[in-house]
């Protein structure tokens, strides 16, 4: 674990702060337009986890059409919103089990737990989205999954290193809490002449 020297009982504080970042990144992902787009112009195609937009060359409207329309657009956005809401939970859980005086220790590997199902979940989702839209869905154009797509990654990427150290939290809990007397070396006289 790394040492947070004299601040231990602050450091605990940065499992929280990375949860809300994922939880951030994951409301962009959901929000975003950018889950696939025209590598290069003319930019004919753009979809979200919702819909797929197309237009014309010359056309400026974009014509978009739902994705709920399809079982594997539904099965996607599900997994990943299911995913999403309970990030939302445990990183409730965590601010509140980070705000009493004593850790309750079980409570955040349950945590940890937790968050593994969310990795699982937006993993999920994650992966039947680009398989099964390059298989359906007409594209014209080089196209390249985008920013919104890489949102959602990098928010499972952050819930994976989060539940890791979720569970392993536990195993330092006189680190975290600051109850490990410190120790201290004694030389002899003769070993240290320069202390006389």
């Amino acid at each position: 674990m790394v040492v947070c020297g004299l601040a231990c009982w602050r450091c605990r504080w940065l499992l929280p702060l990375l949860l809300g970042l994922a939880i951030i990144m994951g409301i962009i992902a959901l929000a975003g337009r950018g889950w696939l787009e025209s590598e290069s112009e003319p930019y004919v195609q753009q979809a979200s986890l919702w819909e797929s937009c197309t237009r014309g060359e010359e056309d400026l409207n974009w014509n978009c059409k739902s994705l709920m329309d399809y079982g594997w657009g539904r099965a996607a956005a599900a997994t990943y919103l299911v995913g999403f809401v309970i990030l939302v939970i445990c990183f409730a859980l965590t601010v509140i089990a980070f705000s009493i005086e004593i850790l309750r220790f079980n409570f955040v590997r349950g945590i940890g737990g937790l968050l593994f199902v969310v990795a699982a979940f937006q993993i999920i989702g994650l992966v039947i989205y680009p398989v099964k839209f390059t298989e359906e869905i007409p594209l014209t154009g080089d196209n390249m999954f985008s920013w919104a797509y890489g949102f959602g990654w990098a928010s499972t990427v952050v819930v994976i290193g989060c539940a890791f150290f979720f569970c392993c939290l536990p195993n330092w809990e006189d680190e975290v809490l600051g109850n490990i007397k410190p120790t201290y070396y004694y030389s002899s006289p003769e070993r240290a002449p320069y202390l006389n």
